[in-house]
């Protein structure tokens, strides 16, 4: 349990500091045969930071768990 524990904090502190990113898909616009037109789209995947910080929570429950438990 201590390592998984461990494992879930540092994701927490990931997901923290990183709180998006952006997904960038093509999107064919107009097909004429051999002519191809596409367009990139922006995509913005956002959380908030309180997302990690409840992560970290659950992490360190894990850990402090995993350590009474021995």
């Amino acid at each position: 349990m201590k390592p998984l524990g461990i494992i879930i904090l540092l994701v927490g502190l990931c997901i923290t500091i990183y709180t998006g990113f952006n997904l960038v898909t093509k999107e064919k616009v107009l097909d004429l045969g051999k002519v191809e037109i596409t367009q990139e789209k922006d995509h913005k995947v956002t959380w908030s930071p309180l997302v990690g910080v409840l992560v970290m929570v659950v992490g360190a429950g894990v850990l402090i768990y995993g350590i009474k438990r021995r």
